[in-house]
């Protein structure tokens, strides 16, 4: 098989154009040069991610020594004090859902439990689902006063009626 001077022309010709369209697409080491980038900006964010924790670690650190140690119930009053509310709950016949119910009613201190009157009784008992009588039996009143002043309501004051 033989090829003619125009043949061989046309081969190296087409052979050129595939060389110089295959430079063109190979994008000269873009593709290397794309991953370096994203190599360094997530190195980047490694780093800035680091420093935010190393400061944020710093000022954990400097809020714990200039802090006083925390002590049984601080935790509770520090929440109270920081919603505007006492820890309801802690009368004893209060659950949880029901603490719940008496904030959403507007009861949020002991001195608003301790200042109701017979009235108010009677429409709690009936929105918490009571038995009539049971907020002055449970003494909720009484027992608000006592957390009111920093008091612990005891078994014995709540059995005798005692203060």
């Amino acid at each position: 098989m033989s090829f003619t001077p125009n043949e061989i022309a046309l081969l190296l010709v087409a052979l050129l154009a595939g060389l110089v369209l295959g430079l063109m697409m190979s994008g000269r080491g873009k593709y290397k040069r794309l991953w370096r980038e994203e190599q360094s900006a997530h190195h980047h964010a490694i780093r800035d991610r680091d420093a935010r924790l190393n400061a944020a670690n710093e000022r954990i650190a400097e809020l714990e020594r200039q802090s006083a140690p925390i002590g049984p119930g601080t935790a509770t009053a520090v929440a109270g004090g920081v919603h505007g509310r006492d820890d309801l709950s802690r009368i004893n016949g209060i659950s949880q859902t029901q603490e719940v119910a008496l904030n959403e009613a507007g009861y949020h201190r002991y001195g608003q439990i301790a200042a109701l009157n017979g009235e108010q009784e009677a429409t709690l008992e009936a929105r918490l689902g009571l038995k009539p009588g049971t907020i002055a039996h449970e003494d909720w009143r009484g027992q608000a006063h006592d957390l009111e002043r920093g008091e612990k309501p005891g078994l014995l004051s709540r059995l005798t009626g005692q203060a």
